[in-house]
């Protein structure tokens, strides 16, 4: 194991000064579950590691009406799963948390910390673009708000600035009529990680779709939506037939990857599967 000062500020706006003055040297903690087995498979060498565990304010959840549900950063996703506001007003945040890993893991891991990670094979991250999340950046130059649907850059890259730190989510509320579901498909064990994820979010009014999202995830770097295929279902009554070219259109259009988990031929094949499986879900024919 690397030698490693472990600093304890006590602030988000000391953390984020920290990471300002030592942008090469220090990495933020918050659960630890990805760091810690990147340090110890010697992936990173930081000389500093800057830990928020102890810092208030960052694990409250809590609903504001008209507005949506707040997420602190290090909320656990056990936390999030188990949390009757949560599963009120995103029943489908709480049943995807639980379905992260297993208890351990979800006891540990937080909400900050999986979006900041941008590990391609989770499940939360999914989830909250399709739901159209945001998140709160506080750096030394003040705050901003990101909208998740440029947050994800690449493999293990998000839109933060090196000296911001991740301190809450925001999830918007659906509107009246919307419904939301997420499908996992672990092509290996129930506790491994996705092969692939879907995450649909509709709403039907007058008999018709009157709008879709779908986001893919676990199959390439980052989250993927293919707006011209969730038009195909604007205006439109949902059918198993349209359901099913929605799911085709998916597999077309995404370039999957190939890991221990499934390759490009074989995730296209789930894809197709699973997103006309979620949108009939959330939109039965």
């Amino acid at each position: 194991m690397y030698d490693v000062e472990i600093l304890k500020p006590g602030s988000v706006a000391e953390a984020a000064q920290i990471l300002a003055d030592n942008p090469d040297e220090a990495k933020l903690i918050a659960g630890g579950t990805a760091i810690v087995l990147m340090l110890t498979q010697r992936l990173i060498a930081p000389r500093y590691l800057v830990s928020l565990g102890h810092l208030p304010g960052l694990r409250a959840v809590t609903h504001e009406p008209g507005v949506g549900l707040r997420l602190g950063a290090l909320v656990t996703h056990a936390e999030a799963e188990h949390s009757p506001v949560v599963q009120q007003m995103a029943p489908v945040l709480a049943a995807t948390f639980h379905k992260v890993a297993n208890v351990r893991v979800r006891h540990q891991a937080t909400v900050g910390g999986v979006l900041c990670e941008a590990d391609y094979a989770s499940d939360p991250p999914a989830v909250l673009q399709a739901l159209r999340a945001r998140v709160r950046a506080v750096s030394p130059r003040g705050e901003r708000w990101l909208d998740l649907t440029g947050f994800f850059a690449d493999f293990y890259t998000t839109a933060l600035a090196p000296d911001e730190v991740l301190t809450e989510v925001l999830v918007p509320e659906l509107p009246a009529g919307a419904g939301a579901a997420y499908t996992k498909f672990s092509s290996r064990s129930s506790e491994d990680r996705p092969c692939v994820g879907v995450a649909v979010v509709a709403e039907r009014q007058d008999g018709v779709c009157a709008g879709l999202r779908v986001v893919v995830g676990a199959v390439a770097g980052t989250p993927q939506e293919v707006p011209e295929a969730e038009a195909l279902a604007s205006g439109r009554p949902m059918t198993e037939a349209l359901a099913r070219q929605i799911g085709q259109a998916y597999a077309d259009a995404i370039n999957p990857l190939s890991d221990l988990r499934g390759s490009e031929w074989y995730r296209r094949q789930v894809i197709a599967a699973l997103v006309r499986r979620t949108i009939l879900e959330v939109l039965p024919a």
